[in-house]
C-alpha cells in the first residue's frame, strides 16, 4: 500500500491501575523524517514508544507498518520489522565488549563458530557510513557514556532498522557528545531512516527535528511542522501555561567550605585505578556541577561515577561515611 507514513499508531489507550498513561493518542511518522515527541516527565512519551517497540501491550488502538496492520507483541517482532530503540538508561552488557553487545542475539555462525570477522567488518563499515566511532574490543564498563550511546545506536543499524527511536538521548550527554549526536541524527535521516525523537529541551528540537507531536496527560496536544511554532507555544501546549524560558537568577554567593577532598586515589579490587589525585572544595550554598569530557577507553573514564561511589557521604554528628576507602589522598569534613 503507497502511503507517505513508515508508522501510523492510531488511537492507542494504554491505562496502568489508577491512571491512563496513553489516552486515544494518534502518532504518525513519515519516511526520513525526524519527528519529535514532547511532554513533561509523566505526559506519556516513553509509555507510547514502548507500545511501538513491543515492550507495553495497549487496550485499544492499532499500530501499521507502511500501511500495513502489525501486531507488536514484543521487541522481537518490532525488529523483525525494522524497529529499534535506544532507552534512556541504556540495555548494555557491562562486562561485554563493544562487539560482543552489538551482536548479542543476532550472531552469524558457520557450522557452529561465531563468524566474529565478518561481525566485525560490518560494524566497522557502519561506524564510518554513519560517522559512529567506536573501539569494537572496549569492554563497555570502560567506555565513554557517548561511546555507549553510539554502541546502542549500531546495534540498531546492526539489525537493519529503518524506524530509530530515542528516548531522551542527550539527557547524560556532555554539549559535545549533544552536537555529535544531533548530526548522527541528522545523517541517519538523509540516509532515509525515519526517527522518533523524545525530549524536552526545545533548542534541540528546533534545531533537527521537522514535525513534532506534544503530548500533556496522556493526551496529544495536536502535531505541528516545527517550523509554524514557537518554543514559546511548544512549553504553553506542553505544560497548559505561559512558561518563562529565559529565567533570572541572583548570583551565587557560596561562603566557607564544608567539605575538602584532596589527592585521592582508589584502586578497586580488580586493581584499576578508578581515581587519580581527585581535588575539589565543597562550599556553603553552591551547587557542584560534576563532568566530565569524552575520553578514550580505560579504567578512568568511569571516574566520575566512582568519584561519587568512594564520596558517599552524609552528616551525622559531623561524621562522613566513606563508602570505598581511599589509597591516598585526605578528606577533610566541616561542621555545618
Amino acid at each position: 500500500m503507497d502511503t507517505p507514513y513508515a508508522i501510523e499508531m492510531l488511537h492507542i489507550t494504554k491505562r496502568f491501575p489508577g491512571i491512563i498513561a496513553n489516552d486515544d493518542i494518534t502518532l504518525q511518522l513519515k519516511k526520513g523524517e525526524i519527528h519529535a515527541l514532547l511532554g513533561e516527565n509523566g505526559a506519556g512519551k516513553s509509555t507510547l514508544m514502548s507500545v511501538l517497540f513491543g515492550l507495553y501491550q495497549a487496550e485499544e488502538g492499532i499500530i501499521k507498518k507502511d500501511g500495513t496492520v502489525v501486531s507488536i507483541k514484543d521487541p522481537n517482532d518490532a525488529n523483525a520489522l525494522g524497529i529499534g530503540m535506544v532507552h534512556q538508561h541504556f540495555k548494555l552488557v557491562e562486562c561485554f565488549s563493544v562487539l560482543d553487545n552489538i551482536i548479542l542475539g543476532v550472531e552469524d555462525t558457520k557450522n557452529g563458530f561465531l563468524q566474529r570477522e565478518q561481525a566485525r567488518q560490518k560494524v566497522m563499515a557502519l561506524s564510518k557510513q554513519y560517522g559512529l566511532q567506536v573501539n569494537p574490543d572496549a569492554l563497555v564498563e570502560d567506555i565513554s557514556v557517548g561511546m555507549q550511546q553510539r554502541t546502542e545506536i549500531l546495534k540498531m543499524l546492526y539489525r537493519d532498522n529503518e524506524i530509530l527511536i530515542f528516548d531522551e538521548p542527550t539527557a547524560v550527554l556532555t554539549p559535545q557528545e549533544i552536537e555529535e549526536l544531533l548530526q548522527i541524527m541528522k545523517n541517519l535521516a538523509a540516509e532515509g531512516k525515519s526517527i522518533l525523537f523524545i525530549s524536552h529541551k526545545l533548542n534541540e528540537i528546533m534545531e533537527i527535528t521537522d514535525r513534532l507531536t506534544i503530548m500533556r496527560g496522556g493526551r496529544s496536544m495536536g502535531v505541528y511542522n516545527t517550523c509554524d511554532v514557537t518554543k514559546e507555544e511548544i512549553s504553553r501546549l506542553m505544560v497548559g501555561r505561559d512558561v518563562i524560558l529565559n529565567g533570572q537568577k541572583d548570583k551565587a554567593n557560596p561562603s566557607d567550605v564544608v567539605l575538602r577532598v584532596r589527592d585521592v586515589e582508589y584502586v578497586n579490587e580488580w586493581h584499576k585505578k578508578m581515581l587519580d589525585k581527585i581535588s575539589f572544595d565543597v562550599r556553603r550554598g553552591k551547587i557542584p556541577d560534576w563532568r566530565k569530557i569524552n575520553r578514550p577507553p580505560g579504567p578512568l573514564c568511569r571516574m566520575q561515577r566512582k568519584t561519587f561511589d568512594f564520596l558517599f557521604y552524609k552528616r551525622q554528628n559531623a561524621c562522613i561515611f566513606v563508602q570505598n576507602f581511599p589509597e591516598s589522598g585526605c578528606l577533610n569534613y566541616f561542621r555545618l
